[in-house]
């Protein structure tokens, strides 16, 4: 489905990252992903799947000139890229009284400038191709309801926007762009979820159970190939049916 694409996916280590990585790699790319403090994982992921498939390579997202930079040696090491995944992301427990302005620069920082910045370093060479696809990492968080941290549920909601403009911007260039939008995971920032609301969202989401951080990455492998072709500014929702 992906032979001979390069892909390049960004937090690569955690639960969500690894299985994209993972997934892209089994269906035939060749993946570098990124890393910010676990460099140790990285490089026993990287090894897992040969260097020859995935390569390992330290990023910080906020970091303008490491992201240019990044994004010319993965072209050198692996090819140019075809698939960028925005996966990097952090968030905080915390009701909204208690949320410091520091604590809201964090947030909206890595989920959203980090994601401007690394697609911008990324993007110009599928411009200059003519052709690619990004897809971007939202979360139910940002589209429902639901007893949420602000700042993440407001970042999160940023990055359908930056999808549906992006997309539609690029569309002349034939570079699609996608949001995935997953709901309760098994791993991931799902993990800090408290037993109340993880219990409430698995009485509400009509499978009754949290989702695999595999199944999110094989939708995301599917919009980043050929098959997904006329798929265009979307944010294709994997929650179980909430």
């Amino acid at each position: 489905m992906l032979d001979g694409r390069t892909a390049f996916v960004t937090g690569g280590t955690g639960a969500i990252g690894s299985a994209i990585v993972r997934s892209l790699a089994q269906h035939g790319a060749r993946v570098g992903f990124s890393f910010h403090e676990q460099e140790d994982k990285a490089r026993e992921f990287e090894r897992e799947l040969t260097r020859n498939r995935a390569k390992a390579y330290h990023l910080d997202v906020l970091n303008k000139a490491e992201s240019a930079k990044v994004a010319e040696q993965v072209a050198q090491d692996l090819g140019a890229v075809d698939i960028l995944v925005n996966n990097a992301g952090v968030t905080q427990i915390m009701p909204f009284a208690l949320i410091e302005e520091e604590d809201w620069d964090r947030v909206m920082d890595v989920n959203v400038k980090g994601m401007f910045l690394v697609t911008k370093a990324f993007v110009r060479s599928m411009i200059r191709r003519k052709m690619g696809a990004v897809v971007n990492l939202g979360s139910l968080a940002g589209m429902r309801v639901l007893e949420v941290p602000v700042h993440y549920a407001t970042a999160k909601s940023a990055v359908v926007g930056f999808t549906l403009s992006l997309a539609r911007e690029l569309s002349r260039y034939n570079v699609r762009v996608n949001a995935v939008v997953p709901g309760l995971l098994d791993g991931g920032v799902s993990s800090n979820v408290p037993d109340k609301q993880r219990e409430d969202y698995l009485q509400h989401c009509s499978l009754g159970r949290a989702g695999k951080p595999e199944e999110v990455a094989e939708l995301v492998a599917f919009l980043a190939s050929d098959r997904a072709g006329y798929i265009n500014a979307q944010a294709i929702h994997i929650d179980g049916g909430v």
